[in-house]
């Protein structure tokens, strides 16, 4: 095997590599005549984030089998390249989670204590003992949104210092919840009662501005917010104006939506905490990251063993092409019904009706789960993958079902039932004219939508002028009605949706985000109108 390790790495990570008899380790300084030319007869390729692993790149490699980013963030790697070539591509996620749970931890203390104050004022000359009276963990309660690997790392440190752990997270099985100490709430719960907040979520469109103006005036007074996670799950003003107003207590945050941080509002905030993106900055993290990278390149090359890709595993050209709409059509089926989800994922079942049961199902079966926890990020970027192993992390369980036969018009169907603790979700969807995928049924209902674009879920009480308001509502906001799906309960079809009430799946094109908060809001004021839910699911 040869192994170009085209950026710096540690000793240990070397190490792993040179252990191999017989392999050929390339590193940095030994590339003499460009990385193209010496990945003519690589197998493997390693890389941090400054090489450019694109498809020209790829193209001078005609045997790589794998790409590892010691990292997480893989938007140096054009996957799409990589897949198409058979190349798998590693990360390197949760291998930092300690180091953002003790920063976590370590600035909750500094927020109680006042630390970062007690030291610049002795370093001024001043004994200012008085001022820094402070407050103990113990006894008080803290919320975890998101319980991926470094929220409940967070819990189980947490539960060392006697607080009162509650959390949020619908893709986390209750039972690993009780396991780690951790209450399961509702979000509002989770902002009434916190006496400290910490956000270890991913960004998505159902997280960003997650703290806002309208979720601050919720929160009990004098609450301590922490974010190591993404910037852009705080609406930086309204923390500002709310720290300012003596309504929340302080916050630490390590990220933020410019980096490197020029401008802020609480530049000139005592009771904030502030540092520089450096959560997962330790040499433990780094040195961690470096040697799992190089054993899970190890491994797949001498055991074909995928651990922590982004991306499919090797598949011929044709194989790729024939499951590909269908796998696709899965993410987008798992990513709509997961806002359904009436509460706390314990089960998922997965049928396949048709010429797909009688293929590769594992790679559907796991863009289905990733579509699913696309809400949510919890610590881990749940991928095609490595869905079900995440899944298992978390106590789901996955219920696989092939049914070769189908009747009807569609040749191959995937279904979809969400078992939750509070009930279950339930769509089925196909892929017409080879690469359009459609929604068939919706718990029971049939109801053929697109599965691409914005769509709006609704619930109502099946009762004359609902759909004249609905195309009203979204008139007077300028949303345009790209395709409206409409279907009805009976008695002999939905067990969730109750005889006498309806769904709809209106597709539209949006103007600009103001104006479909506008509209959605104006629907749920609609008095026929149970539950309106608004749906990305992005271009085909």
């Amino acid at each position: 095997m040869k192994i170009v390790l085209a950026e710096k790495v540690s000793p240990a990570t070397l190490a792993v590599f040179q252990q191999e008899p017989g392999w050929q380790i390339v590193t940095p300084d030994q590339i003499k005549n460009g990385l193209a030319a010496e990945l003519a007869d690589a197998d493997a390729l390693v890389v941090r984030s400054a090489v450019q692993a694109d498809a020209k790149l790829l193209e001078s490699a005609p045997k790589l089998r794998v790409i590892g980013r010691a990292g997480v963030g893989v938007d140096n790697i054009d996957t799409d390249a990589a897949t198409h070539r058979g190349i798998v591509v590693m990360n390197t996620p949760g291998a930092n989670a300690v180091a953002v749970a003790e920063l976590t931890l370590g600035l909750m203390i500094s927020l109680a204590r006042s630390i970062p104050r007690a030291n610049s004022t002795m370093h001024a000359g001043k004994w200012d003992k008085k001022s820094l009276q402070g407050q103990e963990l113990r006894g008080k309660t803290l919320g975890i949104v998101g319980l991926g690997r470094i929220g409940l790392e967070v819990a189980r440190r947490a539960a060392s210092f006697g607080m009162n752990i509650i959390g949020y997270d619908p893709f986390v099985a209750p039972v690993i919840a009780r396991e780690n100490n951790v209450t399961l709430v509702p979000i509002d719960d989770i902002f009434k009662e916190s006496d400290y907040l910490t956000l270890h979520v991913g960004l998505t469109t159902q997280t960003e501005g997650l703290i806002n103006a309208t979720s601050i005036k919720i929160m009990k007074k004098g609450i301590r917010i922490i974010n190591c996670a993404r910037g852009e799950l705080i609406v930086e003003q309204a923390l500002a104006d709310g720290i300012t107003s003596g309504h929340i207590g302080g916050a630490a945050l390590d990220v933020f939506h410019q980096e490197p941080l020029k401008e802020s509002p609480f530049y000139n905030l005592d009771n904030v905490i502030l540092s520089p993106h450096i959560a997962g900055a330790t040499d433990e993290a780094q040195e961690a990251i470096g040697i799992q990278l190089a054993m899970q390149v190890r491994d797949y090359l001498k055991l074909g063993v995928v651990q922590n890709a982004v991306n499919l595993p090797s598949l011929s050209h044709e194989e790729y092409k024939e499951i590909a709409p269908f796998i696709e059509m899965a993410e987008r089926l798992g990513h709509f019904l997961a806002h359904a989800t009436p509460g706390n994922l314990e089960n998922i079942q997965i049928t396949y009706t048709g010429r797909i049961a009688a293929g590769k199902t594992d790679l559907i079966r796991n863009a289905a789960i990733a579509g699913i926890f696309s809400g949510t990020d919890g610590g881990s970027t749940a991928n095609r993958i490595n869905a079900a192993a995440i899944a298992a992390e978390r106590g789901i369980r996955i219920q696989e079902d092939k049914k070769e036969f189908t009747t009807g018009g569609a040749g191959s169907v995937l279904k979809i039932v969400l078992h939750s603790s509070d009930g279950d979700a339930s769509a089925s969807a196909t892929v017409l004219h080879g690469t359009s995928p459609r929604l068939l049924t919706y718990d029971g209902i049939d109801i053929e939508a697109p599965l691409h674009g914005t769509l709006v879920s609704i619930r109502n009480h099946d009762v004359p002028g609902v759909v004249g308001r609905i195309g009203t509502i979204l008139g007077e906001h300028s949303v345009n009605i790209a395709n409206f799906a409409l279907g009805r309960a009976h008695s002999t079809q939905s067990h969730r949706v109750p005889q006498g009430q309806a769904l709809a799946v209106v597709q539209i094109d949006v103007p600009n985000a103001a104006s479909a908060t506008a509209a959605i809001e104006a629907l749920r004021k609609v008095e026929a109108i149970a539950s309106v839910r608004l749906i990305e699911l992005g271009k085909l």
